[in-house]
């Protein structure tokens, strides 16, 4: 866990003297090997407030990409912040102001529409929200289990760690509970943001679950309900990208694809789709086959354009043997080993392969009915 923050911490970093500090401090090296002398420096600049200062530097490098410029946050909301184009994708679904229940230190709620307003328990994040924002975002202390607007729709992120830092997946666990939450607002349209590996079938009372990654690893999952979910839409997974065009795919378009054997590509579709479990409609959408209709890697002629594909070399049997074979044969030394459907550890695998050539290769090994089967090949971006 990381340094608890007071209210005095806050004031002190948004007085004129904490700014300076910081500003002054802005360069130290913050490494294993320095801590001595920023510790040193960070208390000639800051006596009373240094660890404060100090917290806030480091968490400044780590937030350089995602979150405020020269913001205030503590370890644990930075690390459950929303990336801001995932929060920004999130608030265009909203088509007026918002009550962010939960705003923490506002990272989702500086993407809502203007005139949203935001509550939290945490008086120290409070503070800090309110450095953020400014001053004309309204930000109240209340209770997200005890309901303080109306006639707006509900944002919720609720935090899913426990009291000494370490993450639960259990909903009854999260502040606050899953349940407790969708039962405070019942009458409202919601949405809440779940980490993607909570089992959805907890959340009966949500019309539509969304999964969104971001270049390439899924961020989040979405619960929507009422006038803030689509009609005839359960399941959706939106791919977001920080160099290209986005894109969804939902429940609600067709999933007729056929079951074949390998062909000239594999696709491996992206960890939304698969958490979606939208796997088959993004294969009829690309015109692509199951290898497996339990397995979601995909393959067909030609891949979707824009993501990272594997043109396939060879296939077969698999086993350590024949793989070891095959590897030789190709003068392997490079090797990507991704596994579906079987139970291999990747890094248990490698070192006996005794990789020793100079080409590189992708290697998929998976289950074809009740097949162990290896495909090797070539990773392309189409």
């Amino acid at each position: 866990m990381g340094y608890a923050f007071s209210l005095d911490d806050v004031a002190h970093l948004r007085s004129a003297a904490g700014r300076a500090a910081l500003s002054s401090l802005a360069d130290l090296p913050l490494t294993p090997a320095s801590r001595l002398d920023d510790v040193r420096l960070t208390k000639q600049a800051s006596p009373v407030h240094f660890a404060a200062v100090l917290e806030t530097l480091l968490l400044r490098r780590k937030a350089a990409k995602v979150l405020f410029t020269d913001g205030l946050f503590t370890s644990e909301a930075l690390q459950q912040a929303t990336p801001h184009q995932v929060a920004a994708h999130r608030a265009r679904r909203f088509s007026g102001p918002a009550h962010d229940v939960t705003c923490s230190i506002g990272a989702d709620l500086a993407a809502l529409p203007e005139g949203s307003v935001g509550s939290d328990l945490d008086p120290v994040r409070l503070a800090m929200a309110r450095h953020n924002l400014g001053d004309a975002v309204p930000l109240v202390r209340a209770d997200a289990l005890r309901p303080v607007s109306r006639g707006v729709p509900v944002i919720a992120d609720p935090a899913r760690r426990d009291a000494t830092g370490r993450r639960t997946w259990r909903p009854a666990d999260f502040a606050p509970p899953l349940d407790e939450l969708a039962d405070a607002y019942a009458g409202r349209d919601l949405a809440v943001k779940c980490a993607p590996g909570v089992d959805f079938a907890v959340a009966p009372w949500a019309d539509e679950v969304e999964l969104v990654s971001l270049d390439g690893q899924v961020r989040e999952a979405c619960l929507w309900t009422r006038g803030l979910a689509t009609p005839g839409v359960s399941r959706r997974a939106t791919v977001l990208r920080s160099d290209g065009p986005e894109w969804t795919i939902t429940s609600a378009d067709p999933d007729d694809c056929p079951v074949g054997e390998p062909d000239e590509w594999l696709v491996d579709p992206d960890g939304a789709v698969v958490r979606a479990g939208l796997v088959r409609h993004y294969a009829a959408r690309h015109g692509l086959a199951q290898l497996d209709e339990r397995i979601a890697y995909l393959t067909g002629p030609t891949p979707p354009p824009g993501v990272r594909a594997f043109r396939v070399v060879e296939h077969g049997h698999y086993s350590e043997k024949a793989l070891r074979s095959v590897l030789r044969a190709h003068d392997v030394g490079r090797l990507e080993i991704l596994v579906r459907g079987l139970d291999v550890d990747p890094n248990a695998l490698r070192p006996r392969l005794k990789l020793s050539g100079s080409a590189e290769a992708t290697v998929a090994l998976t289950r074809i009915g009740r097949r162990p089967t290896y495909l090797l090949a070539h990773a392309e971006r189409t």
